[in-house]
């Protein structure tokens, strides 16, 4: 079996790993989420979105554990995590004006990695996958949203320092996420600049 066949056998068995199982669940969810909020099933919704968040913390999990972590898997993590994000910000943002500043943190730290991850690529440099403290931000954010919803729409009590003390916490945890992947960010590209050097070193001596 020529080298070419085998990369396109090893694609398709990426395709259905147990980690990129999960991930695809998440796209899945985004539809009844979105629909079922907006027609006022907020339980159900929360169900949804806590399912997102449970299969978020699995994939990485499984990857690990099953040794599956794969390139596709690796493009289609945080592409779901950013479909679902925008979706509920989307619903949140009609239902609960208060949670708008936090929707705002979270764009902007959306917004920076964004810009971090163009620029390591500028730099041909492969961006981290996603850490521990990023999931963690991820799931203190679905954690703040379901608990939010479920004391307004399913037992109607509604307490403005609890929401507060949630978003506040969720904020916290988004910024530090974003310092630790600023700090990462930062010692690629320091590596990066390392290594040209010691090649060009290398060249000026080998001359």
């Amino acid at each position: 079996m020529d080298n070419e066949n085998k990369k396109i056998i090893k694609q398709k068995s990426d395709l259905w790993t147990v980690p990129n199982i999960l991930t695809y669940l998440r796209f899945a969810l985004v539809v009844p989420f979105v629909i079922l909020f907006l027609n006022e099933k907020y339980l159900e919704s929360a169900i949804c979105i806590g399912l997102s968040g449970i299969s978020d913390c699995l994939d990485g999990f499984f990857a690990r554990k099953l040794n599956q972590v794969t390139q596709l898997g690796k493009l289609l993590d945080p592409i779901a995590d950013k479909i679902t994000l925008i979706s509920v910000m989307f619903c949140m943002a009609f239902y609960a004006p208060n949670v708008i500043p936090i929707l705002v943190v979270l764009i902007a730290k959306d917004v920076a990695m964004l810009i971090g991850g163009v620029s390591l690529l500028k730099r041909k440099i492969t961006p981290p996958a996603a850490e521990w403290f990023g999931k963690l931000a991820t799931i203190v954010f679905y954690f703040a949203v379901c608990i939010i919803v479920f004391l307004k729409a399913v037992i109607n009590y509604e307490n403005l320092l609890i929401d507060d003390i949630l978003l506040s916490i969720t904020a916290v945890v988004m910024l530090y996420a974003l310092y630790r992947y600023a700090k990462i960010f930062m010692a690629l590209i320091k590596e990066d600049k390392a290594k040209k050097e010691r090649k060009k070193q290398t060249i000026i001596s080998f001359y």
